[in-house]
């Protein structure tokens, strides 16, 4: 386990990753990209704990996701299953597990700054801090991505499942898009990404 670990998360993470597993009993399932999640956590009917990642994360955001997804079981193990998956119980072990990978042998020097901010109030998921988001993304391998807040206004684009949008005004933090379908207005993070068409 320790040795595929280091396959997934910065190297100088990858022991405490694994005492962390081995602490808490996790079953940790590295599975095929899922466009709606990058983690999960379950508690299967054996008792035993499940954790799945996405294999295509960069390993930066892996880490995130591996923590955020035990603070999920340390959580529920400490504060009782009533909690809300993502209040306050939740953020404060999310931050707690999370603060000794804050540092430069961990993360590059130029994402410390944007992840000292988001856990000061960790969000449900990284991609909901734009911030955070785009500052991981440029870590990602593969061809260069479009985001929305990068077109221009009016803009036709598609997203993942092969529906097509067309781009309007922002409304505080995120964009109105149109889908093009049906006419129905939907609300997009600034930092989705999407296939630009014209």
């Amino acid at each position: 386990m320790h040795k595929v670990l280091k396959k997934y998360v910065p190297e100088s993470a990858a022991s405490p990753c694994f005492e962390l597993i081995k602490q808490n009993g996790v079953h940790l399932k590295v599975v095929n990209e899922r466009v709606t999640r990058h983690g999960d956590y379950r508690r299967l009917e054996n008792g035993m704990h499940q954790i799945t990642v996405n294999a295509n994360l960069n390993k930066y955001r892996f880490l995130i996701t591996l923590i955020h997804e035990i603070a999920h079981l340390v959580a529920f193990q400490k504060f009782g299953r009533h909690i809300k998956p993502h209040g306050n119980e939740w953020k404060y072990t999310f931050q707690q597990l999370m603060l000794p990978f804050i540092r430069p042998e961990v993360f590059p020097l130029s994402l410390l700054p944007v992840l000292a901010h988001h856990f000061k109030n960790p969000k449900a998921s990284s991609d909901t801090d734009a911030k955070l988001s785009l500052a991981l993304k440029q870590f990602d391998e593969g061809p260069d991505k479009t985001f929305i807040f990068e077109l221009p206004y009016g803009s036709l684009f598609r997203i993942y499942n092969g529906r097509i949008f067309k781009k309007g005004n922002r409304k505080i933090k995120r964009y109105e898009c149109m889908e093009v379908a049906t006419g129905r207005i939907y609300l997009f993070q600034p930092n989705a990404e999407v296939e630009q068409l014209r």
